[in-house]
């Protein structure tokens, strides 16, 4: 008790917090506690959909190609290469008022923008899927639909938006006993 009395209101605040601390860590360690490491569920391929807005492009050969590899940057760091798998572009479209009633107007190439162009890109990347399902975790980040993404080649730096993600069905995989039943059940020839 003696002790006790020498102890400062400070000293009684640090010790609270040591005793505080020990039991989160204990708790964690016990598994009572959820970390993010325990929320992730399995790891599975995924296509994230790059949608780029009026991209000027005046080359004649197209910048995207599938199957070449870009660099991803997503809010502001940098990830990795990953491979293109599906590139689909279009030019900028504009809408003309007509004078039918029955189709008010039409949708043609914008001749105000020649060289603008929208662009699809698909990658493909490994992502760890959550246990509650609400994103795919790609280097450290969940992806989203509306996430901004730079994609960065030898002769392009462009920002665009996740505008979709799939997650790519993995085979069914069988187990050795599932294996032995299906060997026992062709067997059985007569």
């Amino acid at each position: 008790m003696k002790f006790l009395k020498k102890l400062r209101t400070f000293d009684l605040i640090i010790i609270g917090v040591l005793i505080v601390a020990l039991l989160v860590g204990m708790l964690t360690m016990f598994g009572k506690r959820a970390t993010s490491s325990n929320q992730i569920e399995t790891t599975a391929n995924v296509e994230i959909e790059i949608f780029l807005r009026s991209v000027t492009v005046s080359a004649s050969n197209n910048i995207f190609e599938a199957g070449d590899e870009t660099f991803i940057t997503i809010r502001n760091v940098p990830y990795t290469k990953l491979k293109i798998k599906d590139v689909k572009y279009d030019r900028k479209k504009a809408i003309v008022p007509t004078f039918n009633t029955k189709k008010p107007f039409t949708v043609v190439d914008d001749v105000t923008a020649p060289y603008q162009y929208d662009f699809l890109i698909t990658v493909v990347d490994k992502a760890k899927i959550t246990k509650d399902r609400d994103g795919a975790v790609v280097g450290g980040n969940k992806i989203k639909i509306g996430l901004p993404i730079t994609l960065e080649g030898s002769d392009y730096k462009l920002n665009g938006i996740v505008s979709n993600i799939t997650v790519v069905a993995q085979p069914n995989e069988t187990n050795d006993a599932d294996l032995e039943e299906q060997v026992k059940q062709n067997q059985d020839v007569q």
